[in-house]
């Protein structure tokens, strides 16, 4: 019964895996970074002259996090909020961030003195997201029209720049219908045993699944979904007794 849904699941597992891995790839020199929170982070400078006097890396316009001169065995580093949790390497100008935080998301700078005087930037955009949260599958609404069911599945979790994806015994989703909420009416030849909600971001992946007997009927499996519905009705009636 959950063979073809663990197939599809570790499929999508092992592709979002190697999107992750060739992004962190070319994040070995790149000009927009995009990471985890509480991991570590290396702004890296392509390009970087032969020769330089002094190198400076900015937070803000203003705010400086270290400085190294070519004159100087250490850099310094500045009072920041930087100031324990960053290394920095003069030899290709490589700064190291520590336990990145969503605080931390900004367009850093890195100015470059040349031995003949003259002065360069460079810029990397960082953004920090959290994990997704575990998503939950709410069910809206299953209704019998004629021989077919009409499904509405809500699909909720927390984070950051977030992608859904639903898949179920056929396959993935189509495109139109990668949302947090899935509508769609089966047959009962054609019903799935199963439909899955993948929540993304581009450092982490979640997913919940709920299962079906029949093309209109939950699996005692998919709890959290009928406890979901038990409460609203419990509510709604202690409310009716409460009134009466």
């Amino acid at each position: 019964m959950y063979s073809k849904k663990l197939k599809w699941q570790q499929a999508l597992e092992i592709l979002l895996l190697l999107h992750l891995f060739l992004e962190t790839s070319i994040q070995g020199c790149s000009e927009k970074l995009i990471v985890v929170s509480g991991s570590k982070v290396s702004l890296r400078i392509c390009n970087l002259p032969d020769k330089y006097k002094k190198l400076t890396w900015f937070y803000t316009d203003t705010q400086k996090i270290v400085e190294w001169e070519s004159n100087t065995p250490e850099p310094h580093y500045f009072k920041s909020k930087f100031k324990d949790r960053v290394t920095f390497d003069h030899r290709d100008g490589t700064l190291h961030i520590y336990k990145v935080q969503k605080e931390d998301n900004s367009t850093y700078l890195l100015k470059i003195l040349k031995e003949a005087g003259t002065e360069v930037e460079r810029k990397i955009f960082l953004q920090v997201l959290d994990p997704v949260s575990k998503p939950v599958i709410n069910i809206m609404k299953i209704k019998k029209v004629n021989n077919s069911c009409y499904l509405n599945l809500s699909c909720a979790a927390w984070g950051q720049s977030l992608n859904y994806t639903w898949y179920w015994d056929s396959g993935l989703s189509p495109k139109e219908l990668q949302s947090s909420e899935l509508v769609i009416t089966v047959n009962p030849e054609n019903y799935s045993k199963f439909y899955t909600c993948q929540v993304s971001n581009p450092v982490s992946n979640k997913n919940h699944t709920v299962y079906f007997t029949s093309a209109c009927e939950l699996a005692q499996s998919s709890g959290v979904a009928w406890i979901t519905t038990w409460l609203v009705v419990m509510v709604c009636t202690g409310l009716g007794f409460l009134l009466t």
